[in-house]
């Protein structure tokens, strides 16, 4: 359960307004939101650490260890590898490793057997276990070693001659991901204000607004109309969900704007779309660099924490904006709540 990016930089901007301290941009918001958020997510881990160490309650939502492995789960994730080889790359988002199972698949049945999971070893290991008649992996009690964000596993299981694993074999990989830098996406309006970009950042997504640049046309004709709400023809691309609006003045294309932003597009995609009610007049759309969201500020990427830490994450952010805006001020009293819910909570 994500925290409201939104809601979040509203509460902030609310608190600095009521208090004349100045304002915040949606990009200083961006960067400090992200800090803060690695921060809350890196001290879980010395949190359990200490909790383990303390007799806890038995009462059902009172047991800190279980409250706190509750926040790590956020981000516990499971993840398919695609291999050719006993050695691959890890997840680029991966930031600790929990384990690695492996499916043999059975071809009688069309089926997979239970998962095993692989043990760990470190160099020094490895070349004892492996010269060892007794100890060395099998199937049924494979290894790896992890060096330089690559696995290597062993035994190196065959790999048949179009680069697919035996048997359709499967590897998987159980860890805790890096959370997502947070983002209040936005648009500028008329008078140069933020405007909230209400749809989750997709980086192969189409930003809104007014699209002109390559544009050819087929043959409008006289055509004088506006059309709404319209998506492009399959021309070869895998992007899809885009709709927009446009339109059609003496035969000439005026106007063109986006509605809904769409996923999968790529610089150089060539979108046709079809006038409804001319069947055969039509034009192009070429997606530039410019009209993709990973070369704007539109779309939002919420906190990933736990919705409980709403609270701790808007006086962190408080606390970072008193450095921004230089108010020793705000410092000293967010700091001062933040110190306090420590205590709190681990008292």
């Amino acid at each position: 359960m994500a925290i409201n990016v939104d809601t979040v930089y509203k509460t902030v901007l609310l608190i600095l307004n009521n208090e004349q301290r100045g304002y915040m941009t949606p990009d200083e918001f961006n960067k400090i939101g992200t800090q803060v958020q690695r921060k809350i997510f890196e001290r879980y881990f010395e949190d359990l650490n200490q909790q383990v160490r303390i007799q806890q309650s038995d009462m059902e939502y009172s047991d800190r260890i279980a409250i706190t492995d509750e926040k790590i789960a956020e981000f516990k994730t499971e993840k398919e590898i695609a291999w050719k080889s006993n050695t691959f790359a890890l997840p680029t988002d991966l930031y600790r490793l929990g384990s690695m199972t492996y499916e043999k698949y059975t071809p009688f049945g069309s089926s997979r057997s239970l998962p095993v999971e692989f043990q760990r070893v470190g160099r020094a290991e490895l070349y004892n276990i492996r010269r060892s008649p007794l100890t060395a992996p099998t199937i049924k009690n494979p290894i790896y070693i992890y060096e330089n964000n690559n696995i290597t596993f062993y035994p190196e299981l065959s790999i048949d001659p179009v680069g697919n694993p035996t048997f359709l074999d499967k590897i998987k990989v159980q860890y805790l991901k890096k959370p997502s830098d947070i983002r209040w996406g936005y648009k500028l309006g008329e008078l140069g204000q933020y405007i909230f970009t209400d749809f989750v950042y997709n980086s192969e997504g189409v930003s809104l607004g007014s699209i002109i640049n390559s544009l050819t046309t087929e043959g409008l004709g006289s055509i004088n109309d506006s059309f709404t709400n319209q998506t492009h023809l399959d021309s070869g691309t895998d992007g899809s969900g885009a709709t927009f609006n446009y339109t059609i003045t003496n035969g000439s294309l005026t106007s063109i704007d986006v509605i809904t932003s769409g996923s999968g597009y790529q610089v150089g995609d060539n979108l046709t779309f079809q006038i409804p009610g001319f069947p055969s007049n039509a034009f192009r759309l070429q997606i530039q660099a410019t009209d993709l969201n990973i070369n704007s500020t539109q779309g939002y990427n919420d906190f990933e924490l736990h919705n409980s830490e709403q609270t701790e994450v808007i006086l962190n952010i408080l606390l970072y904006s008193g450095i921004v805006i230089r108010d020793p001020s705000i410092i000293q009293v967010a700091a001062q709540k933040i110190q306090q819910e420590e205590v709190n909570e681990k008292s």
